[in-house]
């Protein structure tokens, strides 16, 4: 009987051919969602500390009225005073300003002046930035030039300096929560207004170009149309990088803002930054517990706010998506071909990042088996 087994060669493997791409459920393609999914390594650990961070500083502002022991002007409980830098305890947990007030009281309260000039700023910096670029790069000609040649002037400004000058304007350089906050919404926009604006530019003028807005065109579709259904949907991708980072920008012109003295008056709001500034003679005295709170929770929270801009526009790069593509099918399921051997992995290696050469898959024999 004529054997018809095949010698074995050596090692011959052909990797199995990708499974089917299962359906992905909704909440699986919000974003936030599938960018912890789709993110890996060092990568997802930044990405989650980021969300992480910024959850804990939302959820700080928005129920810092039942999270605070105290009010953030309240000087005394009771009958019994506080007290001017007291050291922490049971009654005041981190202890007391020099002002009197409780100093974690304080700390939470503070939180809610930073987000809302993260709102208004990125709001108002948003809808004007995408606005006029989305003008600009579409239509081009005179009005693309005048615009670029204002968001030019207007990266000049110093953000910090143009928000003291407004709050000058605003209320004299102490104001309510509202009027601080403004001050350093108003002074920001001016500032983030430009960098929108450069983005959306520059996305719209390269989307205009391709062969569908063509198509649109020679249907008879309207500029309003256009522009709106199909041009700016494709120009805005980039934007939540942007907005992350502008997000801290804001929170720190804030509490530079009161830091400086010309921020939120402390029976208006709490605010890190004045806090921050009226602890600075007592670290000298060995008072530590007035400065550490209000300057961890300004570190925290631009630390995650950054984390996440940093990690987002991580996985926007392509070259890193490519890379995980190349980890992914170095390590994915194998079968035999005629002559070779079945097996998961090459011996002694357990990922492609640990192939240096042809010498990891080839001896002096032939292919390693």
């Amino acid at each position: 009987m004529t054997d018809t087994s095949l010698p074995e060669v050596g090692l011959a493997v052909a990797h199995a051919a990708p499974p089917t791409p299962e359906h992905t459920s909704l909440w699986k393609r919000l974003p936030v969602v599938r960018h912890v999914r789709t993110s890996v390594g060092l990568q997802r650990t930044m990405l989650v500390t980021g969300l992480v961070l910024v959850l804990v500083f939302v959820v700080t502002a928005v129920f810092a009225p039942l999270l605070a022991p105290y009010g953030y002007a309240q000087l005394s409980s009771g009958d019994v005073n506080f007290g001017s830098q007291q050291p922490p305890s049971a009654e005041n947990l981190l202890g007391t300003t020099v002002g009197g007030y409780d100093v974690l009281s304080r700390t939470i309260w503070g939180a809610r002046p930073a987000i809302l000039v993260i709102i208004v700023a990125v709001t108002l910096s948003i809808f004007a930035g995408v606005a006029l670029g989305l003008v600009s790069g579409y239509f081009g000609g005179w009005v693309d030039r005048v615009l670029v040649v204002i968001a030019d002037a207007l990266f000049a400004f110093p953000s910090l300096l143009l928000a003291i000058v407004v709050a000058i304007v605003i209320s004299g350089g102490q104001s309510s929560m509202w009027g601080g906050v403004m001050a350093a919404a108003i002074s920001l926009s001016v500032v983030m207004i430009p960098q929108y604006f450069r983005v959306v530019r520059a996305e719209v003028v390269r989307v205009k170009a391709e062969a569908f807005v063509e198509s649109a065109r020679v249907i008879g579709a309207g500029h309003l149309r256009i522009m709106g259904r199909h041009v700016l949907r494709n120009s805005t991708r980039t934007l939540p990088l942007i907005l992350t980072l502008n997000c801290s920008e804001a929170v720190l012109t804030l509490a530079g803002l009161g830091f400086l003295g010309f921020g939120i008056e402390p029976t208006a709001a709490a605010d890190w930054g004045y806090d921050l500034s009226k602890s600075l003679s007592d670290v000298t005295s060995g008072i530590w517990w007035t400065a550490v709170p209000p300057g961890v929770a300004i570190v925290l929270t631009v630390l995650g706010a950054t984390l996440v801009g940093e990690s987002l526009n991580d996985l926007a790069d392509p070259r890193l998506r490519t890379r995980r593509a190349a980890k992914a099918a170095a390590l994915s399921p194998v079968t035999a071909v005629p002559g070779g051997v079945a097996t998961d992995r090459v011996p002694g290696v357990e990922s492609i990042d640990e192939l240096e050469g042809p010498s990891d898959l080839f001896d002096e024999n032939g292919p390693r088996s």
